[in-house]
């Protein structure tokens, strides 16, 4: 029998969100691009924040973002048409390899 502890959870469950949102469908950005509300229904479902509490755990950083250097905001699988901050964070996050 297979036990799932909290993190394998969050992981399968944004691989699942990133799969249904996107379906195949590649991401552009694009410069009207509205940013990520903190309080939009899956930004608080994944604990999204502008600023990580987190030490070293950033949206730059992680393997859904879409690092631009030098920029403030960055495209993200898991908020497609959205741009998260790229010193934000959320429950996703897992650090690029």
């Amino acid at each position: 029998m297979m036990t799932i502890n909290r993190r394998r959870f969050l992981q399968f469950s944004a691989s699942g969100l990133v799969g249904m949102t996107l379906g195949g469908t590649s991401l552009t950005v694009l410069a009207d691009d509205e940013h990520v509300n903190p309080e939009d229904v899956t930004a608080k479902a994944l604990k999204y924040v502008h600023k990580s509490a987190v030490e070293g755990a950033h949206c730059y950083n992680c393997t859904q973002g879409h690092a631009v250097e030098g920029k403030d905001w960055i495209a993200c699988n898991i908020f497609p048409g959205k741009l998260v901050a790229s010193e934000g964070w959320c429950a996703a996050y897992t650090k690029k390899a």
